[in-house]
């Protein structure tokens, strides 16, 4: 990674926290009646504990290749954000991956209990489309409806939702490779896909431009499920700020577990260069998103 692309990268996760931080605050919104305090800590607990805010970073970083406003794009941003940690709220669940930690502390249900981290959940998942069609979001109202209508294909039972109920059913029969690869398009991939379309949406881009960056989306998806899964395998729980080797304890299938590692490292770089392919109408504009690919395929936590 240059320096430029680190940079970058902390600064955008810098103004998507502060963001995420306002739109948390105590003080009930129009049409609010109160916020429980309760609910809002575990809410504030789930969201505000750091991390590289990827998915906001992607869904900035594509806005801006197209020239989309960069205000709005920062509230999409957050929006996508508060969709992502509902998902970890409730995947953390006794019920669902039974974890305890989660970016190197308590998880929400461990933190509270598992009413509130429940709760927690619905209401980011709520709360996100909630900030896309709020005015302060300044785009126009056809475009607010591709992104709530996007994300919610994207979040939902064709989606990542699907994709965890298709996760939850491989512990009790493996997939075949074809069917690993669609569980992880969907619980994984179709939100950094979404991340990803959405700066073309934002920007009202050409249905080409729209596309590309989607399909640049589904690739780098790919990529960050297969280092998420080479890092389950390698890396140790305090790098990783969660439990390692679940799967493997699980007998959970996985493109490693099937491939081995040196397939997964040399697939990788192949994705790598498909995203690089993709961005190559763009020229020099696109050097962000070509590291960020890049990231994605290497990054150690």
């Amino acid at each position: 990674m240059t320096s430029a692309f680190e940079t970058r990268l902390k600064d955008n996760a810098a103004r998507t926290e502060a963001l995420l931080t306002d739109l948390l605050s105590d003080a009930p919104r129009d049409a609010e009646i109160v916020r429980p305090a309760g609910l809002l800590s575990a809410m504030r607990h789930g969201v505000l504990n750091g991390g590289k805010r990827l998915r906001p970073f992607l869904v900035i970083e594509s806005a801006a290749l197209l020239g989309g406003d960069a205000e709005a794009a920062l509230r999409v941003a957050a929006a996508l954000e508060c969709v992502h940690c509902y998902s970890l709220v409730h995947d953390d669940l006794p019920a669902m991956d039974d974890d305890d930690l989660r970016r190197g502390q308590p998880t929400v249900h461990k933190a509270f209990d598992e009413a509130t981290a429940i709760l927690a959940g619905d209401s980011l998942l709520t709360y996100a489309f909630d900030i896309i069609a709020a005015p302060a979001t300044g785009l126009g109202p056809e475009a607010k409806l591709e992104l709530v209508l996007a994300l919610s294909r994207a979040a939902g039972v064709g989606g990542m939702a699907g994709g965890q109920a298709l996760d939850l059913a491989a512990e009790i029969a493996s997939p075949d490779e074809a069917g690993i690869v669609t569980l992880q398009a969907m619980k994984t991939g179709a939100l950094i896909r979404f991340a990803c379309e959405a700066g073309a949406i934002i920007a009202r881009a050409s249905v080409e431009d729209r596309k590309r960056l989607s399909a640049y989306g589904e690739t780098i998806g790919l990529a960050f499920q297969l280092a998420d899964d080479l890092l389950d395998l390698t890396a140790d729980a305090q790098t990783m700020g969660k439990a390692t080797g679940k799967d493997a304890a699980r007998g959970k299938g996985t493109l490693v577990a099937l491939n081995g590692q040196a397939w997964a490292e040399r697939r990788l770089e192949q994705l790598v260069g498909q995203a690089e392919a993709l961005l190559a109408p763009f020229g020099d504009k696109a050097a962000i998103l070509i590291e960020t690919a890049r990231f994605v395929a290497d990054r150690k936590s």
